[in-house]
């Protein structure tokens, strides 16, 4: 279960006023240590990046930073340069209130973004498929099959964590490849959609794309990773996130919203 941060009020987004008065009784006196507040803004910024990715938190769940600094004891200084960090990379939205949540999933948004992974994923693949030793493929055949025990479990955080990992253990290959920090940033904006969505996919999902990949692999087949890739990505998050979107849609206008995606309350 991820980390409760906060049930109550939401805070204000973070301010761009550089003066701001230290909170909760913190000492003025801790601003000469740059080195810790980078180091403490950092950790806080890495750590929420993965609760995202992983989609421990839902699509339009509120963050706040009294919460965050709460759970991290720390100021509110640096939760306000970890979470401008996260809006920046669209991963948090700011609404017209100034309050800060998880970016909700519209279908413009989530088209875009499944176009944009097909595209990055593909083209990974294929620059990354001459790096793809004996080695990686053993490693790659570990992952896959730890991902299907945490399937077979229903540990949709496991799965989730190991999916990633099959696919950046592929684009990896390719030594400093500039295409992995651009699909993380594409996986950081879908990873709480695909949570929610996991429960379905699993239901609509008759056909292992990961085995077909690593078949590819065996035969040194470009083209075959290739359409295993767009595959894996395409199939059951196509269909079942229109259909999730579409409901929404038709909840929000019927006055049935539901709320956190994932059942917790603000953060």
């Amino acid at each position: 279960m991820a980390p409760r941060y906060h049930q109550g009020v939401t805070q204000e987004a973070p301010r761009t006023s550089a003066g701001a008065k230290p909170e909760n009784g913190d000492e003025p006196a801790a601003r000469p240590v740059e080195g810790a507040h980078q180091t403490l803004a950092q950790k806080i910024y890495l750590d929420l990046r993965a609760d995202i990715m992983m989609g421990r938190i839902g699509p339009g769940e509120s963050l706040t930073i009294r919460g965050l600094a709460t759970h991290y004891a720390v100021s509110a200084m640096p939760v306000r340069e970890a979470l401008r960090r996260l809006i920046s990379e669209q991963a948090l939205e700011m609404q017209d209130n100034r309050r800060v949540r998880i970016a909700t999933m519209t279908m413009d948004r989530f088209e875009d973004l499944l176009a944009a992974r097909v595209t990055l994923e593909t083209e990974a693949a294929m620059r990354a498929f001459d790096f793809i030793d004996k080695d990686r493929l053993t490693l790659l055949e570990q992952i896959d099959e730890e991902l299907t025990q945490a399937s077979k479990a229903k540990e949709y955080d496991r799965w989730m964590e190991r999916n990633l990992a099959f696919h950046s253990c592929i684009y990896e290959a390719r030594p400093a490849s500039a295409f992995v920090s651009l699909i993380e940033s594409v996986w950081l904006q879908m990873g709480p959609f695909m949570r929610r969505a996991l429960v379905e996919i699993r239901n609509h999902y008759p056909v292992d794309r990961h085995i077909e990949a690593l078949q590819a692999i065996r035969n040194r087949d470009r083209l075959a990773l290739k359409i295993a890739i767009e595959a894996d990505i395409r199939d059951g998050i196509s269909h079942i996130g229109s259909q999730l979107i579409n409901d929404d849609a038709r909840n929000a206008a019927s006055g049935k919203g539901k709320g956190n995606a994932n059942g917790r309350g603000g953060r």
